[in-house]
This record gives structure tokens, sequence and C-alpha cells, in this order.
């Protein structure tokens, strides 16, 4: 996937300016800066949620990514258990009202199991911990089977042993060749990543491959780009 010069934010104020940068197919990266930088602006992008001022990215989707926010961006007070959070995943193949098939269900199960959540099935999100939530947001993402999926900094506020489950659950999806893209402030999963991405102020720093330090500031790294050219409607 290739991001051209793009040009994103909010209330007609740039968050990005100018990003360039290419994301490699069936891998993992990690997107990486300072809060402020424009990492979950640029997931917005990826996802679809969000339609860039100026640039491209390419090649255009069809179908819609799985887009995993942040634990802290769904309500305590939803009455919803794991199950039935795991199963909005399937809405993009079934629809809002179409009953779950056989293979959907069996999808669901699986997807719980994988993400550490199939024994908390039946308990509601606002009675988990941070790290089970998370886990049981991961799965619904999955659930969604797409062929890339993005994480809002997944591992935000969680102890090192919720981390490391969401670790082991990113290279194993990766694995089955995946594009993964997870914004993260956590310099192990940086390493752990195939490439990495770092944002400043707005611009890409390219780095092809993890570095010992991959969320030091890079001198001089930061990506030039010519004036934004607007798109006619936008």
């Amino acid at each position: 996937m290739r991001l051209d010069n793009l040009y994103a934010g909010y209330g007609g104020t740039d968050v990005l300016r100018g990003v360039t940068a290419e994301i490699p197919e069936g891998a993992v990266t990690a997107l990486v800066g300072a809060n402020g930088a424009g990492k979950s602006t640029l997931l917005g992008v990826l996802a679809g949620t969000l339609t860039p001022r100026a640039g491209t990215v390419s090649p255009e989707r069809g179908a819609r990514p799985a887009f995993v926010v942040q634990r802290s961006s769904v309500p305590d007070a939803l009455p919803l258990t794991v199950r039935a959070t795991v199963a909005m995943g399937r809405w993009a193949h079934r629809g809002l009202w179409r009953p779950l098939t056989r293979r959907d269900r069996a999808v669901i199960a699986r997807c719980m199991e994988r993400a550490g959540v199939a024994d908390l099935a039946d308990r509601r999100l606002g009675e988990l911990s941070g790290g089970q939530r998370q886990r049981a947001l991961i799965a619904q993402g999955l659930a969604q089977e797409a062929d890339l999926l993005l994480l809002d900094e997944p591992s935000a506020g969680l102890d090192r042993e919720a981390r490391e489950r969401i670790r082991e659950t990113v290279a194993e999806v990766a694995a089955e060749g995946v594009t993964v893209v997870h914004a993260t402030h956590f310099a192990e999963e940086a390493r752990d990543a195939d490439h990495v991405l770092r944002l400043e102020e707005g611009r890409a720093v390219l780095l092809s491959e993890p570095s010992a330090d991959p969320l030091a500031a890079v001198p001089g790294g930061v990506s030039t780009a010519s004036p934004p050219r607007v798109r006619p409607g936008l």
C-alpha cells in the first residue's frame, strides 16, 4: 500500500502534512511517534473513516479494513457481552439484521479463543479488566476476516502480561498473511514489527526496518513533500 503526499485533519486543520510512505503487504508495521504526531489520524485515513484533504492511498480498497479502536473509546455502560461484541465483527459479512450462520458462530468462537477471551464470552464489557476488554475488541476485529488489520495503541495502559498476549496475537495474524498496522508507544512492540513508520509533526520518517531504538527521533529523517494538490470536491 502506498501513501502519496497525504494531507488530512479535522476542522480545517491538517494533522497529516505531506505523508508519503509504503506499507508492506502481509507484514506488521509499527506506527510510532509522540502524542499528536498524527498516528490516529493516519489510521483513520487507512480505515476509510477519514477522507484526506489531498493526496492518495493506493491501491484503492474494496472491502473495509478491520479497525480496532482503543478500549477507552467504547463506553462502559454498553450492556454488551464479549460474545455479542465479537459477533459485531460479522456485520460486514452478514449485515445488521441477518441471522448468524453456523460458519459465523464458528468464526466468532475461533476469534475469541485466539484472543484469549473464550472463557469470558458471557461477561459484559464493563465487568472486564482493561486487558480483557482490549482483547475482546481485537477478537471483534479478527472476526471481520479482513486482509488489513488496524490497531490504535492496543496495549496502552495494560500490564506486561496483557501486552504480551496482544503481541502474540498480532504475530499469529500476520503469519497468516494479514497486513497489520498498529500504533504503539512501546519500543519492544516496535522492534518486533517487520517495518516501522514514524510520524513527527504530521510528517513521515521512513524506517525500512526496526532500529535498536525505533522510538528515538531520526535527525534529518523527516520527509519533504511538495505543497498539497487539493482534489476537486474535498
